[in-house]
């Protein structure tokens, strides 16, 4: 092909893909946008961020609040005092307000060491028998035991601590290694995440994903 010829497939191209408005053109568009932030912007961000998944959507409420953190705070309060967190320590919590299915969230690695309780993380569920979704609650206590520093979780919408199996796989807050940790979150994006949700499940309704 002559330089000539390849410059005007170029610009045949590139009038296609920025200014057609065809359906194709715009199929075209959303590939390339896939493409671009799965394979370059999403791994970019995870370097610099020191994490395999830089941004999570929240898929569950167990971290929804629903309420303002007073009346919050007077319905839950019993089993955090039972564990010695107080309405003060509470407070000075990273999103202490939770946040709710759809948003979506920032992480940044770290080790558990660097995690403070209070901290909300993300980390795959089960060291054998993972669920298919990491978990995403907050650190209610560090267990110091020798080399390294191993995390307790709970959902701030859940009664209680999560250990035990369903179908979808096993999920284990009491006792969480570095090796199960994904991330800290440090940034709350509010409903942006319902795009993944709704598309995912457009894909299940048409039979892509299983």
């Amino acid at each position: 092909m002559s330089k000539r010829k390849f410059k005007k497939l170029l610009k045949k191209m590139w009038y296609f893909i920025w200014e057609d408005d065809s359906i194709w053109s715009w199929i075209v568009n959303v590939i390339l946008a896939f493409i671009l932030i799965k394979f370059i912007v999403y791994p970019g961000l995870g370097l610099i961020l020191s994490t395999s998944h830089p941004v999570v959507a929240v898929v569950s409420e167990s971290m929804e609040h629903n309420m303002e953190f007073n009346k919050w705070w007077e319905k839950n309060k019993g089993w955090y005092i039972e564990n010695g967190i107080d309405k003060g320590d509470f407070e000075k919590f990273p999103l202490k307000n939770g946040f709710n299915k759809g948003d979506i969230i920032v992480l940044i690695g770290k080790k558990p060491k660097q995690i403070e309780i209070g901290d909300i993380i993300v980390f795959i569920s089960h060291r054998e028998m993972p669920r298919k979704d990491p978990i995403i609650h907050r650190v209610i206590n560090k267990i110091n035991n020798g080399a390294y520093a191993a995390l307790e979780t709970k959902g701030d919408n859940n009664p209680k601590q999560i250990n035990g199996c369903n179908s979808n796989g096993c999920t284990d807050e009491t006792d969480i290694l570095e090796e199960q940790l994904i991330g800290n979150a440090v940034l709350r994006v509010p409903l942006l995440g319902y795009i993944k949700i709704w598309f995912v499940e457009i894909l299940k309704f048409v039979g892509w994903v299983w």
